[in-house]
């Protein structure tokens, strides 16, 4: 991030290391495979102003939700797509050749 021009405690770089933190998360707790790991990448769009946040993983069996899901108020977990989607300008999952899917969300530098 601090080579396209936002420093670590920019808003835009904050906003990308939680991001991609949750959608990391998310890729060790229900997409890992064992023998598999995930792949991370990402990706600045100049052009629109947004950089691509790409978390793979071996899992093609289990698939995001189309929405983010409700969490219970007192729950300890639930939350992290929830706040993808509040964080993201939009976000979506495609299936992953030979085998996965890659989750993957477009965060606004402006």
């Amino acid at each position: 991030m601090e080579e396209w021009g936002h420093p670590p405690e920019s808003d835009a770089s904050c906003t990308v290391a939680l991001v991609v933190g949750e959608l990391a998360a998310n890729a060790v707790r229900h997409g890992r495979v064992p023998g598999h790991d995930f792949a991370l990448s990402l990706a600045l769009d100049a052009t629109a102003d947004v950089i691509r946040v790409e978390v793979a993983d071996a899992a093609s069996a289990r698939r995001p939700p189309a929405t983010a899901p409700s969490s219970h108020p007192d729950g300890e977990s639930g939350r992290g797509l929830l706040l993808v989607d509040v964080l993201a300008v939009r976000w979506g999952w495609a299936p992953r050749r030979p085998v996965g899917k890659t989750v993957w969300a477009e965060v606004s530098l402006l």
